[in-house]
């Protein structure tokens, strides 16, 4: 199967309502965060499917795919790649992991929305890094690239649920002070996975930066919570 098979299958899926939609709600319009992105009007079940029919693409190709101007099919692409590293962790072949983990941190120029981020980093970054070293995730937590901060948050997701919290509470200390709403809700979101899995922590770490937590932030990681606790860190009376 080839690239150009990959790309006319998924522009029969495609549709324009949708697309004009998409482009809506990715925020695509001069100075927002998506700017200049073009849909196809894909759902991503139908994405997801194309990427696993067409998983013997090779990482040229599938490179190729990661660089073109259509969102749909840069997703693909992401897709292709979490199914190839989840086949290759399953069948303990390290050779390919390793080799789609730095495809990837290569490539993060191209990984350029949020939905693009949270569907593949946890799963290949994240998941790569969770028995090793992970100062990559503080470097990308610092990073002039808006999409790199939301992946050194995001990519923590796979320690979570891997009950370890030490990451995500270190990196949401560095963004506590970011400026986006997009990295505001994604460290509120990693927040609340982990006080899903230990309440204590999530506490510990509201108690300490309740006060200075973007308002976006403190809502996304108290959503959880008894209606009566969640007020009154809202409130300001902890």
């Amino acid at each position: 199967m080839s690239l150009e098979e990959l790309k006319k299958e998924l522009k029969s899926k495609a549709n324009k309502e949708k697309a004009k939609l998409l482009q809506g709600f990715f925020k695509t319009g001069k100075g927002e965060y998506g700017e200049g992105d073009v849909f196809l009007g894909v759902v991503v079940p139908e994405t997801r499917k194309t990427a696993i029919k067409f998983k013997s693409l090779p990482l040229n190709d599938v490179e190729e795919l990661l660089k073109s101007k259509f969102h749909e099919e840069r997703l693909c692409a992401l897709l292709l790649l979490v199914h190839n590293y989840n086949l290759a962790k399953k069948n303990n072949d390290k050779k390919t992991k390793k080799d789609i983990y730095e495809f990837y941190l290569k490539s993060t120029n191209y990984i350029n929305n949020w939905d693009l981020v949270d569907l593949s980093c946890h799963q290949i970054i994240g998941d790569f890094l969770k028995d090793k070293d992970k100062s990559l995730l503080y470097k990308l937590a610092i990073s002039s690239n808006l999409w790199e901060r939301r992946i050194s948050i995001i990519s923590a997701f796979a320690s979570i649920r891997n009950n370890d919290f030490n990451d995500v509470i270190s990196i949401s200390e560095i963004l506590l002070k970011d400026k986006h709403d997009l990295i505001h809700k994604a460290v509120g979101w990693m927040l609340r996975e982990m006080g899903k899995r230990n309440k204590e922590q999530l506490i510990k770490f509201l108690n300490k930066h309740y006060k200075q937590m973007p308002r976006t932030m403190l809502r996304y990681s108290i959503e959880k919570l008894p209606e009566k606790q969640r007020k009154q860190y809202l409130n300001g009376n902890v």
